[in-house]
This record gives C-alpha cells, sequence and structure tokens, in this order.
C-alpha cells in the first residue's frame, strides 16, 4: 500500500470522525436537552451504540455509496481527495454556522463534483443520485409523520397519568431509544465512509475483481465516528434540542424512536439517508402535535435552507478542488 493512498484512507476517516462530530447532536441532542444525560454521558452512551452498530446493519448503505453514485471505474487518487475535502470544508462551515446539516449529502455531492470535473455527466449513476435526492425530502417528511404517530399513540396510551409518573418512566425510556437511534446513526452514516475507502481499494486492485468492505474498514470507521461523537459538536446541540421547541422527556423519546425506525428502515433498503433530517423531521412532528405554534419555524426554515445547498455546495468544493490538483500535478 503506497503512502498516497494511506494518506487518503487518513483523509476518508477524518471525515467520519468530522461525521461523529458534526452529528453528534442529531444522536444526543433530544437526551441532553431534555436532561435525562448530562451531555458527557450522552455523548459516552451515543459513541457506544454508533460504534457497535457493525454487529447489527448488513452493509447495504456502504455498497451504494461505493458503487451507486458514481463510476467505480473513474474513481482515482484525486477524485477521492476532491470528494472528501469537498465534503469536510462544507461540514466545518456549516459547524461554524452552528446548522445541522447533512455529513452524508456532503458526502455525495463531493463524489458529484469531482467526477463532473474529471469526465462530466456520464459518470454519474443517476439511479443512486435520484433516490438520494428524494429522500432529502422525504426523509424529514418521513420523520415528521413517525413523530407525530409516535406521539399520538404514547399520548393517548397515557392520557390518564400524572405528568410525574409519565416523566419518571419516560426519563428511562428515552435511554433506550437514544440507544437505538445511536445505533441507526452508526449503522447509516458510518458505512458512507466503508463506501469510499473500499471503492478507493478497489479502483487500486488491492480487492481483487469482485468489490467487496474488508472488516478492518468496518472497524476503523466505526471507530472514527465513535471518536467524533465523543467530542461532539455542542453549538448544533443547542440548536437541534433547544433551538426548534423544548422538548419533555416523553417528546424526546417518540422523536428518537421515530428517528430510529426510519434509520433501520433505509438502512435496510441501503438507502443512504439524511440522519439529521431525519431527527430534525421526527422533533418538528412532536412538536406540531403539542402546538404548531410551539416550533420555531424561521429556524427550519434556515435549516431546510441549508439541507437544499449542501449537495451543491459541497459539489463546487469538491470540484474546484479536483481542478486545484490536477492543476498542480501538472
Amino acid at each position: 500500500m503506497d503512502l498516497s493512498l494511506v494518506l487518503l484512507i487518513a483523509l476518508a476517516l477524518a471525515f467520519d470522525f468530522l461525521n461523529g462530530f458534526h452529528d453528534a447532536a442529531n444522536s444526543i441532542s433530544t437526551i441532553v436537552s431534555t436532561r435525562v444525560l448530562s451531555p458527557r454521558l450522552a455523548v459516552i452512551w451515543a459513541a457506544f451504540f454508533n460504534f457497535i452498530a457493525f454487529l447489527v446493519f448488513k452493509l447495504n448503505v456502504a455498497n451504494t455509496i461505493g458503487k451507486g453514485i458514481i463510476d467505480p471505474a473513474i474513481v482515482d487518487h484525486a477524485t477521492i481527495a476532491a470528494t472528501l475535502i469537498g465534503a469536510c470544508l462544507w461540514n466545518l462551515i456549516t459547524w461554524y454556522w452552528a446548522l445541522p446539516t447533512s455529513s452524508s449529502h456532503a458526502l455525495i455531492g463531493g463524489f458529484i463534483g469531482s467526477a463532473l470535473v474529471k469526465i462530466g455527466t456520464q459518470a454519474l449513476i443517476w439511479n443512486g443520485i435520484i433516490i438520494t435526492v428524494v429522500f432529502i425530502v422525504l426523509a424529514p417528511i418521513l420523520g415528521l409523520v413517525l413523530g407525530f404517530m409516535l406521539g399520538i399513540i404514547v399520548y393517548w396510551t397515557f392520557r390518564n397519568w400524572s405528568p410525574g409518573r409519565v416523566g419518571f418512566l419516560f426519563r428511562r425510556g428515552q435511554l433506550l431509544s437514544a440507544a437505538l437511534y445511536s445505533l441507526g446513526h452508526g449503522g447509516n452514516d458510518a458505512q458512507k465512509t466503508m463506501g469510499v475507502i473500499s471503492v478507493l481499494l478497489f479502483s487500486a486492485g488491492m480487492l481483487g475483481p469482485m468489490f467487496y468492505v474488508p472488516l478492518w474498514v468496518v472497524i476503523s470507521c466505526h471507530a472514527a465516528m465513535g471518536l467524533g461523537t465523543l467530542f461532539g459538536g455542542w453549538r448544533i446541540v443547542k440548536t437541534m434540542g433547544e433551538g426548534i421547541i423544548k422538548l419533555r422527556p416523553v417528546d424526546g423519546f417518540c422523536a428518537e424512536t421515530g428517528g430510529a425506525v426510519m434509520l433501520f428502515i433505509t438502512g435496510a433498503l441501503g438507502i443512504p439517508v439524511s440522519t439529521t433530517h431525519t431527527i430534525a423531521g421526527s422533533i418538528v412532528g412532536i412538536g406540531s402535535l403539542k402546538s404548531f405554534r410551539a416550533v420555531r419555524w424561521g429556524l427550519a426554515g434556515r435549516m431546510i435552507q441549508a439541507w437544499v445547498f449542501t449537495i451543491p455546495a459541497s459539489a463546487a468544493i469538491s470540484a474546484l478542488t479536483y481542478w486545484l490538483i490536477i492543476w498542480i500535478k501538472n
């Protein structure tokens, strides 16, 4: 394995670390905002379940990223470098702005930008891209519906309980729902970096004639994401956990469970959805059940704008990076 390949794998794992760092808010925002766990204990809880997700999920999402967004035959070191730099820079920009955007879509945008500059539109696999774009819209909507429906079921089931008893039960229930959501997060987002590293190894002829994801790649990516979650993006935690709506433990339980259900289903189908979009939709769903006016729609609108711009913005950064890499090499 040559030095440039090692450096690119290190860059991919750095992206995975940033993914965990940037998206830590997705896993812990509700359980922190409801004060079920302190921020320190919450990130440890989330990081553990992020890591062990490889024991639960098949590698369907990794295979989609590795061979379902751009033609694996056009992948080289410059393509992967530009893709990862574009995605990392967009993650850092939106972290600074405290906007919970999608690391997944930043990575996909990076792939698209570098492939377009290198080959053109013929390098793109439109089926995978269209499904991803469709789920930019569907993920928050389905998350909203799941959060809303779970809220109705839970509110009706425990309607005769006192607020104290409900709070006592769901403060413990949130430990389970947060664990399930963190499993789904690890099973979806860590696999995207697995796909990047595996397609890089495949293009270098190190996997033989068939594309697959090596075990050491699986463990390395889950470890990097778990470490990123441990360091946590606290700026975004506040936006997700308190900025959209004030949550109680029962609300957090419904939001996390709705998000987890969505991630388990899409992970099984191999669809690389945004965990950010999913949990934000679930939070809005449970919030709108309490009161339509309780949701801070202005902030939700800012988040949606950032979601829309993620793929084109990261694609533009990646395209410029690829052009600079080729210019420097020549």
